[in-house]
């Protein structure tokens, strides 16, 4: 992707997280999101193919930038997301989730966040797929490996939405600490 390609693409993704920081995702229109870009209709389907797979690409550079991070890939240079990366990839994502980058929370709260944590979750099962040692000697034999990723995944995820309706009072270390012991 070229300079121009990407600074195009970062304006449509801050257009739609500014928009997310306003009204729910099923309220937003692709109208709002171009006119907030200032970028054509046509260029904006260049990049996505609908309203949705913008979602699902805010998702996929959360994860995509944790993942560079943990390889310890410079992060910097192709994503959304910047930060100085923990060691743990879940603190990472937490401490994301707590500076509610790119209005991530507004996803995760709002109520049609359905298609939200659906990518999120899938995303996710790859994260777990790349950290199964750390929870190697918690799982029993008995159980299918992918059903203890979907497991340790959906874990995560109930951490996340108990910690954002209880006000997020706990710290990014804390919630994880929490997350890692319920496993």
């Amino acid at each position: 992707m070229d300079r121009r390609q990407r600074k195009t693409r970062e304006a449509i993704f801050a257009a739609f997280t500014a928009l997310l920081s306003q009204k729910e995702f099923a309220h937003i229109t692709v109208g709002e999101i171009i006119d907030r870009a200032d970028v054509g209709r046509a260029t904006f389907y260049a990049h996505f193919e609908t309203k949705e797979f913008l979602l699902k690409e805010l998702c996929e550079e959360l994860f995509c930038h944790i993942f560079d991070a943990a390889h310890g890939e410079a992060c910097d240079h192709r994503h959304i997301f910047s930060c100085e990366a923990p060691d743990s990839v879940f603190l990472h994502l937490v401490q994301h989730l707590q500076r509610n980058d790119n209005h991530v929370l507004e996803l995760l709260s709002c109520q049609s966040n359905d298609l939200f944590l659906r990518y999120f979750k899938t995303d996710l099962i790859k994260l777990v797929n790349t950290q199964l040692p750390l929870f190697a000697a918690r799982k029993s034999d008995e159980l299918p490996e992918a059903f203890w990723v979907d497991h340790i995944a959906s874990v995560f995820v109930d951490t996340i939405r108990w910690w954002l309706d209880n006000g997020r009072r706990e710290s990014p270390e804390t919630i994880t600490a929490y997350f890692l012991a319920a496993v």
